[in-house]
């Protein structure tokens, strides 16, 4: 089953609201970390470097929630339950995480010797929305 994303829901995480991810650690125990998020209208984007924690957990559990605070605000939250259908990497994950770093630090992303980027494509299966 998928869910659709809302005007709002698409707004929020399209904004330079800091995200929270929630993946599987091996022993099933949750592991959670701030990212920066935005979305194409329909599925939800995450970057990160391959071969961290949470890269690791969803190439072998694909399933994440990803939460987000509108402008900062406790009351005012969405959370998507989801499932990471494709894992990028290459020019694609790059230029992704260049538009992240442009979003949130005004700033072009400096590339790092050695790592790769990858960037998720995360399709929602249930959306949660409190204060909407």
């Amino acid at each position: 089953m998928n869910a659709e994303l809302g005007e709002t829901d698409r707004a929020a995480f399209q904004a330079p609201n800091y995200a929270w991810i929630v993946t599987l650690d091996p022993d099933g125990s949750p592991q959670a970390s701030v990212t920066w998020i935005d979305n194409d209208g329909g599925r939800l984007f995450v970057n990160t470097s391959a071969g961290r924690r949470k890269d690791r957990n969803v190439e072998r559990d694909p399933r994440v929630v990803i939460g987000v605070q509108r402008g900062g605000d406790a009351y005012d939250w969405i959370s998507v339950e989801g499932i990471v259908e494709r894992r990028e990497t290459g020019p694609g994950a790059e230029a992704h995480i260049d538009h992240l770093s442009r979003v949130y630090d005004d700033e072009p992303w400096t590339p790092v010797e050695g790592q790769v980027r990858v960037r998720w494509h995360v399709r929602p299966r249930r959306v949660v929305r409190y204060k909407e």
